[in-house]
């Protein structure tokens, strides 16, 4: 039976204080278990096609003290001209990390089940509105041992607020008109990319000039991210400012975090990604694979 606690986790337990660094990329089960009443923690499992799918898994169990955040309803807008996962309104998610009872200085968590696709994707987000202590859960909800729980909490309001964003974007205007002189790094997979398939949207293939990195190729076989040098290794070619792209702007965070795990700077998201580019029937399009091993 869920029961629900009216009190908000503290910060600060007597004899017991979190480790005073923040955690801006990832930690481990292991640490999230020795600090996680200290912690903000954000469940955000979902299912592309499956706007249900994350609370029903949610409320099936979670990680204690963990509250559901939503990819379509949190972190992204209304589908439509900018794609199918608009950027949500910085004050709107502003006031839904404060109705989970986050500030300024709390050290958020994030976790799904799905490799780190969709935490990456608030991971993202919360940093774009200026906030630096948020990190995923290494190897996500499969690399929690500890029993899970139905219960939901209930946090005070926070007093999250806007500052400088820690992240990057370009519009697809800026794009088109600059594409000869722009890097672009395609989150999706090979098949998608090279527009053999494409199982979600109606047209087929990259922006052209674009190098297919996959963001599951960012996973070790037990799910964790790779080590920094391998990751390194995958993106460190990509040297003028690359931009992260993939079908609706969720994934390409992934190979966001991935360079920063790597000690890269920070690489530009373009958040509308090839839903919107497809849009305009007018941008190009691409298909060509002669560039498929470049590094």
């Amino acid at each position: 039976m869920r029961t629900r606690s009216t009190s908000r986790p503290p910060l600060r337990e007597t004899g017991h204080r979190p480790q005073a660094k923040h955690h801006t990329t990832l930690l481990s089960a292991a640490e999230l278990a020795a600090g996680s009443t200290h912690y903000r923690i954000l469940d955000c499992r979902a299912q592309l096609g499956n706007p249900h799918h994350g609370l029903e898994v949610y409320t099936s169990g979670h990680i204690k003290n963990a509250l559901y955040a939503s990819l379509d309803a949190d972190f992204a807008a209304v589908p439509g001209s900018g794609g199918r996962h608009p950027l949500p309104v910085p004050e709107i998610l502003r006031d839904k990390l404060r109705a989970w009872g986050i500030d300024d200085d709390d050290q958020i968590v994030l976790y799904d089940d799905a490799g780190g696709a969709f935490a990456a994707r608030a991971w993202w987000c919360i940093r774009w509105l200026g906030h630096e202590a948020v990190a995923l859960l290494d190897g996500g909800l499969p690399a929690w041992p500890h029993a899970l729980t139905t219960e939901v909490i209930s946090p005070a309001q926070g007093s999250f607020s806007i500052r400088p964003s820690l992240t990057k974007t370009i519009d697809a205007t800026t794009l088109e008109r600059d594409l000869d002189n722009r890097e672009l790094i395609d989150a999706r997979t090979e098949a998608r990319w090279a527009g053999m398939e494409e199982p979600i949207d109606p047209v087929a293939g990259h922006i052209p000039g674009a190098l297919c990195r996959p963001f599951q190729e960012n996973l070790a076989a037990d799910g964790t991210f790779k080590p920094a040098f391998e990751l390194r290794r995958r993106f460190e070619s990509f040297i003028d400012n690359p931009i992260c792209y993939c079908g609706s702007g969720v994934t390409a965070a992934h190979n966001v975090l991935a360079m920063r795990i790597a000690g890269l700077a920070e690489p530009t998201l373009y958040p509308g990604s090839w839903s919107e580019w497809i849009l305009n029937p007018e941008r190009p399009r691409s298909t060509d694979t002669n560039s498929r091993h470049a590094l």
